[in-house]
């Protein structure tokens, strides 16, 4: 087994050094690590089994991984989905059969962002984690569902890990200050900021406070406060992956408050993904989706907005285009809100796609040749300008045998009011046509 908690390398990175050397120095994950909980009763039974830690970066997956290795006194071997590839698993695999053989030992293979690896090389250990030779733990910032293959994650528990809550925080900023710098006192606003930058991220916390202690030493001042926070540290964003989970979870959240008319919740997503780096202009493009989705005839003014406010991104770029998108958001919140169209269409195409390729009725066929027309293409057509109020009442515009759809179905909000009146109208007129006929 490799020599985990050795002395470490004192000029190892602060988070390396301070790495938790046993369980009960973790901090966070209290719901896998609580008593009676899925990990702590598996450390307390010595049971040793196949899983995947999925959670943002610094929450602990890699120190969890190495605790196993060292509570079931098993061989470690840690493998980056970055750096590696089948050689490398063959080459794990090697070991492992030799561990078995000599020392009769298990072995845990740790993954490093399994997410990277693609089908061909998960499929590479996968008969050796089904044979037990390997106990497979991965860890992944993407969700496992889409990134993990689906051989694989039935023979692994998926445990979910959390962002490090401000209480735990302030906990892990507490411990590591006494340790490393007794002699520094923070202010409320320096913990806080320090604190907020990590954005529950134990990494990143220890990053930051090391990098005030080179600040603090290199300044001569024992008294740390807000502004010399702000002096030394980058601007440092918020937890957030272009592509990932974060980002799907943000947008997501900024539609579902656009669509559930809450205002000021649109403005903080709008801004938290502002803040995390999200390119204004795909932004707007969600809010142009927005409109057509969630607003749709209710209020045909919202998509003009939303374009109007892309436009204007375009013409005047960050950060003052950015307050454009801010109003087309705060004006789609506010907007009557309708999806009629919106499920209309996804029955349309729903139904179409089940269905044959149904021949355009004769009547309704253009006919610019004599022959089209002596085909009888157009004939018996009611030209709907002619007829009373402009519409042909009774008129079929349906392929033959069609069966009969009310796909859209106005909502009683906004203008869809007045359109779902006319609609209603229209159809007692084809009532009263089809009476007569019959």
């Amino acid at each position: 087994m490799s020599d985990l908690f050795a002395e470490r390398p004192t000029d190892a990175p602060l988070a390396e050094r301070l790495r938790p050397r046993s369980l009960a120095e973790v901090i966070g994950q209290e719901h896998l690590l609580g008593p009676g909980k899925p990990l702590a009763m598996a450390f307390a039974s010595g049971q040793l089994h196949s899983m995947i830690l999925w959670g943002p970066p610094g929450v602990g997956k890699t120190t969890l991984a190495r605790l196993m290795a060292d509570a079931f006194a098993a061989d470690f071997i840690a493998l980056s989905a970055v750096f590696s590839g089948v050689k490398e698993i063959r080459e794990a695999v090697a070991r492992a059969e030799m561990t078995r053989a000599h020392h009769g030992r298990r072995t845990i293979l740790f993954v490093d962002e399994v997410h990277r690896f693609n089908k061909a090389q998960q499929d590479a250990f996968l008969p050796y984690v089904e044979a037990g030779l390997l106990t497979f733990v991965g860890a992944t910032t993407e969700n496992p569902s889409f990134e993990v293959n689906s051989a694989l994650l039935s023979r692994a528990s998926v445990y979910v890990l959390h962002p490090l809550s401000s209480v735990e925080m302030a906990r892990l900023f507490e411990r590591v200050c006494g340790q490393i710098l007794p002699a520094l006192s923070f202010d409320d606003d320096a913990r806080a900021r320090l604190i907020g930058l990590a954005d529950g991220d134990a990494r990143r916390l220890l990053n930051l406070i090391e990098q005030i202690g080179t600040a603090t030493a290199t300044a001569q001042v024992r008294s740390v406060d807000g502004a010399f926070i702000e002096r030394s540290l980058a601007q440092s964003l918020r937890r957030f992956d272009k592509g990932g989970d974060a980002f799907h979870d943000q947008i997501s959240a900024l539609h579902k408050a656009v669509r559930g008319s809450s205002p000021d919740a649109a403005l903080y997503w709008f801004c938290r993904m502002l803040d995390g780096g999200a390119d204004p202009r795909y932004l707007a493009r969600r809010i142009v989706r927005m409109a057509w989705e969630d607003i749709g005839l209710a209020d045909p003014r919202a998509a003009r907005i939303a374009l109007d406010a892309a436009e204007t991104y375009e013409r005047l770029g960050s950060p003052e285009g950015e307050l454009a998108l801010a109003d087309a958001v705060l004006y789609m919140a506010m907007a009557a809100k309708s999806n009629a169209a919106y499920l209309a269409y996804n029955a349309a195409r729903s139904f179409i796609s089940g269905d044959g390729s149904r021949p355009v009725p004769v009547h309704l066929r253009n006919a610019p040749t004599r022959l089209m027309k002596n085909l009888g293409y157009g004939a018996n057509y009611r030209y709907a300008h002619d007829e009373a109020d402009a519409y042909a009442a009774g008129e079929n515009y349906f392929p033959e045998g069609m069966p009969a759809v009310e796909w859209y179905r106005p909502v009683a909000r906004g203008l869809e009011i007045r359109i779902g009146e006319k609609l209603a109208q229209l159809r007692e007129l084809d009532r009263q046509a089809r009476d007569k006929k019959d």
